[in-house]
C-alpha cells in the first residue's frame, strides 16, 4: 500500500509529465499542423495562388525554419538575468495566434511569408522556453522526467499534426487554419492551471549523483523558485515565477556565456546536429527519390493494400519515419534507460550510414532487375531505423544536459548564478538541430536533383513523372 506522500508523488509526477507534453505536442503541433501541412496544400492550390509560378519555392523553407533558428542562436545569449516564463509563453502563444491568422485571412504572399515568420519564431522561442522551464526543477531526477515527456510531446506532434489535419482539411485551409488558430492558447491554460510548481517536489530532495560525482549543497540543486515583487527584477527577463530573489543585477557575462558552451559543443551539440543534418537529407533530398512499381497482388499482397500510386511512397515513408520518431522520443518517458553518456554520438554514426544505405538504393538499387518488394522492405526498416535514431539524439541530449553538474566557474555559493547558468546551458544547446535542418535543406535540393538524373540514366523514370 502507498504511503500518502508517494501517493502525493505519483500525482505531481503525472501532472508535471502531461504538461510537459502537452507543451512539446501544442508547440511543435500547431506549427507543424498550419505552416508544413497547410503549406503544401497551399503551394498546390491554384485558387489560392500563394507562391506565383516566378516565387522560388525554397523561399517558404527559409521562412520555415530561419525565424526558429534565429531564437534558437541569439535568445539565450542576448538576454540577461532571469527568464519570464509566463511572459514569454503568452508571447509565443500571441505570435503562433496572428501568424495563423495571416496565413487563414490574408492571400498576399509577402503577408503570407510574415505570418510563416511570426509561427517560426514562436516555435524555435517556445521550444527553448520549455527545455529551460525543465531545469527549474529539482532534483534532477524530476528535471529529466519533464524533459522526456516534452520530447515525447514533440514526437506525438507529428502524428496527431496529420491526424487533425486530416480532419478540419475539408473545411478548407481558410477555416480549417482559422479553427486551428485556438490550439496556441493551450499552452498558457498549461502553464497556470495545470503545471505543478517546482516548490511542490521539496519533498524529492535527496543527495543525488552526476556521473559520479555528488551533487552540490541543496542550496544550488534543488532550491525551489519563489516569487518576489516585479520590483526586484528590473534588471531580469522574467519576473519571478519561477525565480528567487532578490536577484538585480545579477547576470551571466558573455565572457561566462562562452566558458560555459564550450564543453557542450563537441560533446552535446555536434551529435545533435549530425543527425539532423543527415535525417532532414534523407527525407527532403533522398526520400522523394524512393519510388518503385505499383506493386501488385501477386507481388506483394500487404503492399497491395497499402500503395495504390507511385505517389503514395513518400506520404509512406514519411508517415513511418514520424511513427518511430515519437516511440523513440518517449523512450525514457516510458521508463526504458537512458542512453550511455559515451554513447551518445552513435545515432549520429548510425544515421550518417543510413544515408549513405538510401543514397545508394536511389541512386543504383541493391536488388536492381529484381521485384521492388525487397527494396521497398529494405527501404521500411531503414527509415524506421532513422526515426529511431533521430529521436533518441534528441530526448538523450537534452535529458543529459539536464543531469550536467553545476559548472566549476560558477561560484558555489551563488545560487541565481547557478541557475541561470543551467537554464543557459540547455538552450544553447537547441539551435544545434535547427542549424542541421537549414543545412539539410539547402543540400536536398541538389541531391534530390543527382538522384533523379541517375534513375533516369538506368530507365527508371518515376521521379521524372511527379
Amino acid at each position: 500500500m502507498e504511503s500518502p506522500n508517494e501517493d502525493r508523488e505519483q500525482k505531481l509526477m503525472t501532472k508535471l509529465g502531461f504538461s510537459f507534453f502537452m507543451f512539446g505536442l501544442i508547440n511543435n503541433g500547431e506549427f507543424s499542423i498550419t505552416f508544413k501541412r497547410v503549406l503544401y496544400v497551399i503551394i498546390l492550390s491554384a485558387a489560392l495562388d500563394l507562391v506565383p509560378p516566378s516565387t522560388p519555392k525554397g523561399i517558404i523553407a527559409f521562412c520555415n525554419i530561419a525565424p526558429a533558428l534565429v531564437a534558437k542562436v541569439a535568445w539565450p545569449y542576448i538576454l540577461k538575468g532571469r527568464i519570464r516564463y509566463a511572459r514569454r509563453l503568452i508571447g509565443c502563444c500571441t505570435l503562433s495566434f496572428l501568424g495563423m491568422l495571416i496565413i487563414a485571412f490574408f492571400d498576399g504572399l509577402f503577408v503570407r511569408l510574415l505570418g510563416i515568420c511570426f509561427a517560426s519564431f514562436s516555435s524555435g522561442l517556445g521550444e527553448l522556453t520549455f527545455l529551460q522551464l525543465s531545469t527549474t526543477y529539482s532534483p534532477p531526477t524530476v528535471a529529466g522526467h519533464a524533459v522526456g515527456y516534452f520530447a515525447s510531446g514533440t514526437g506525438a506532434a507529428g502524428l496527431v499534426g496529420a491526424f487533425l489535419w486530416w480532419e478540419v482539411r475539408g473545411l478548407g485551409v481558410r477555416l480549417g487554419v482559422g479553427m486551428s488558430s485556438v490550439m496556441p492558447f493551450l499552452i498558457p491554460l498549461t502553464f497556470f492551471f495545470l503545471l505543478p510548481h517546482n516548490s511542490a517536489f521539496l519533498f524529492s530532495i535527496t543527495p543525488t549523483v552526476y556521473d559520479d560525482q555528488f551533487s552540490p549543497p541543496p542550496a544550488l540543486s534543488a532550491l525551489p523558485y519563489t516569487p518576489i515583487a516585479e520590483a526586484e527584477d528590473e534588471e531580469g527577463e522574467e519576473e519571478g515565477t519561477f525565480a528567487p530573489g532578490p536577484t538585480k543585477g545579477i547576470h551571466l557575462s558573455v565572457a561566462d556565456k562562452i566558458r560555459l558552451v564550450k564543453p557542450l559543443l563537441l560533446k552535446y551539440m555536434l551529435p545533435l546536429f549530425c543527425v539532423y543534418l543527415f535525417e532532414y537529407t534523407i527525407n527532403q533530398g533522398i526520400g522523394p527519390t524512393l519510388l518503385y512499381a505499383v506493386p501488385s497482388k501477386e507481388s506483394s499482397w500487404l503492399l497491395s493494400k497499402i500503395i495504390h500510386s507511385v505517389r503514395d511512397y513518400y506520404p509512406l515513408w514519411q508517415l513511418v519515419y514520424q511513427t518511430f520518431v515519437f516511440f523513440s522520443r518517449s523512450s525514457i518517458s516510458m521508463g526504458i534507460p537512458p542512453l550511455p553518456e559515451r554513447l551518445l554520438p552513435l545515432p549520429s554514426i548510425i544515421q550518417g550510414c543510413i544515408l549513405l544505405t538510401l543514397g545508394y538504393e536511389a541512386a543504383v538499387g541493391f536488388f536492381s532487375g529484381e521485384s521492388d518488394t525487397k527494396s521497398i522492405f529494405l527501404v521500411f526498416f531503414l527509415v524506421c531505423l532513422e526515426g529511431i535514431c533521430g529521436g533518441l539524439a534528441y530526448v538523450n541530449v537534452f535529458y543529459r544536459i539536464n543531469h550536467e553538474p553545476p559548472d566549476a566557474s560558477i561560484r558555489y555559493n551563488d545560487i541565481e548564478l547557478t541557475r541561470q547558468a543551467r537554464e543557459f546551458k540547455i538552450g544553447s544547446i537547441g539551435f544545434a538541430d535547427s542549424t542541421g535542418i537549414l543545412l539539410a535543406s539547402i543540400l536536398a535540393v541538389p541531391t534530390e536533383v543527382g538522384l533523379c538524373n541517375a534513375q533516369a540514366a538506368r530507365g527508371k523514370m518515376f521521379c521524372k513523372g511527379l
